[in-house]
């Protein structure tokens, strides 16, 4: 979208930013948990972004999840997926899966190889849609539909941007757009008034958002937009590119509590889910095999 598209429309500002910090899990795992408990309601429909990256002797055996949709986006390298239905995939850099946990999936995620780097968003599913059947899609990087433009360039993993529409239909709608500013370039990214909208910087050092005036903001930081119909970026340095995603949905509003790999509406429906999974019932019958 050029500059002058903007007219007329309310830029959103930056309401919070923070840097997220670098921590080890486990042994072998080290991520950056950009989506606190705190934040969960201010970024509703979002309950969980994670940067990972974890060595070979590491990775997530056999564990259940309920009641939310994930998107998986790796970066470097490359994961091993499993789930106990017998479908495997590889989720290499450039490639994206979507999981819907619905009622109940039990897998496994290994990394494939030493070096790797990627982010996992958890999206919050409608009370209606939570015990929705599980399912999986990947998608590879060649099928991720770009753009480019005046040195700004964009994938669009969901929503659109720049007259480019990604396929992938979301039960919750949202966009998920990584954008990539060449020194210099700025953009001006149109987003429904009534979603949440928040950045998550992953390369450059002098992010510039909402206004030309603002105090830049560098990687590993997390950008949160308050009401608006436009986001702006510049990127103000001289030489290195600036490189983001743009995340935004529409809030859903109601109750939810997240639990380990569990999101629901309630406390109760949590301790359902635990004794479902323990049972081996309800969406977890697999578990009798692991």
């Amino acid at each position: 979208m050029s500059p002058s598209s903007e007219n007329n429309r309310v830029t959103r500002q930056v309401i919070k930013s923070f840097l997220v910090k670098l921590q080890e899990e486990g042994e072998g795992a080290l991520v950056r948990n950009a989506i606190t408990e705190m934040d969960q309601k201010l970024l509703d429909p979002f309950v969980l972004l994670v940067e990972f990256s974890f060595s070979l002797s590491v990775g997530y055996p056999d564990h259940p999840h309920r009641g939310f949709e994930s998107l998986t986006y790796m970066l470097k390298g490359g994961i091993i997926h499993k789930d106990l239905k017998g479908q495997k995939s590889i989720i290499k850099a450039g490639d994206v899966q979507w999981m819907t946990a619905g009622r109940g999936i039990i897998h496994s995620e290994y990394p494939e190889q030493e070096v790797n780097n990627g982010l996992q968003l958890w999206i919050n599913l409608p009370s209606i849609h939570r015990m929705m059947e599980p399912k999986n899609l990947e998608l590879s990087g060649s099928e991720i539909q770009r753009a480019e433009e005046d040195g700004v360039e964009v994938k669009v993993i969901a929503g659109d941007s720049m007259g480019i529409k990604s396929p992938s239909h979301t039960t919750t709608p949202m966009m998920y757009l990584d954008f990539t500013l060449k020194p210099g370039s700025q953009t001006h990214q149109a987003v429904p008034e009534s979603w949440t909208a928040f950045a998550y910087i992953l390369e450059g050092d002098e992010g510039v958002f909402s206004s030309m005036n603002s105090s830049a903001i560098s990687a590993h930081h997390v950008v949160v937009f308050g009401p608006g119909e436009l986001v702006s970026v510049w990127n103000k340095s001289s030489s290195r590119s600036l490189r983001f995603l743009l995340i935004a949905g529409e809030p859903i509003g109601e109750p939810m509590v997240q639990s380990g790999p569990f999101v629901m509406s309630s406390q109760a429906e949590i301790d359902m889910a635990f004794e479902d999974y323990q049972n081996a019932k309800n969406g977890f019958e697999m578990a009798k095999s692991s």
